[in-house]
């Protein structure tokens, strides 16, 4: 769906493979492309990093479970946040929905650093309580290595975060919240092999 904010998924599956370079590991051929109202952003996976996220990530994705949520943190220079789905969808979840969305994944930390186009998992204090939150880095952040599981990157859509970095927003204690939430729809697509 396309409208205010809106933002829409496919995944899509490519037989590239990406040239791994120091620190930055090989890239699964799966993507999954965001489709928002201020441009496409196209992820990629690391599977042999943090094997349980990607996982988990796909099975939400695929059960539909992301549909009308909404970024609800964007801070320029450090994160735009996906809300946990729980909490965040505005469509009520099926039993498979929220059975997937409440499962917890264990912290599955690399020495991945975190770099501007990272894709890292949201989590309480508990190391192990991650959900369906994640956030896409907007900048360095080498205080987050090794405390927060990263499982892709954006691999498309650079511009993009650069437009969502724009977004009005009101600091809220510690975080930078934007001040429309902005929902968006997963939309997946058939599966295509180049």
């Amino acid at each position: 769906m396309r409208g205010n904010g809106g933002l829409s998924i496919w995944i899509v599956f490519s037989s590239i493979v990406s040239v791994a370079i120091a620190q930055d590991p090989e890239l699964g051929s799966a993507r999954v492309v965001f489709q928002t109202s201020y441009g496409d952003i196209e992820f990629g996976f690391y599977p042999t990093v943090a094997p349980e996220t990607v996982e988990h990530i796909f099975k939400l994705v695929r059960l539909g479970c992301y549909n009308t949520n909404h970024f609800f943190r964007v801070d320029k220079g450090f994160v735009a946040q996906v809300a946990d789905v729980v909490g965040g969808r505005k469509a009520p979840m099926n039993e498979e929905q929220r059975l997937e969305a409440e499962k917890t994944v264990i912290g599955e930390f690399s020495d991945v650093k975190h770099v501007r186009g990272i894709l890292s998992m949201g989590r309480y204090d508990d190391p192990n309580s991650a959900q369906s939150s994640f956030s896409m880095l907007l900048g360095n952040a080498p205080h987050l290595d090794g405390k927060y599981a990263i499982f892709g990157k954006v691999t498309k859509g650079d511009e993009t975060l650069r437009k969502l970095e724009q977004l009005p927003t009101r600091r809220e204690g510690i975080f930078v919240m934007v001040y429309l939430y902005y929902y968006f729809g997963w939309v997946l697509s058939p599966e295509k092999k180049t």
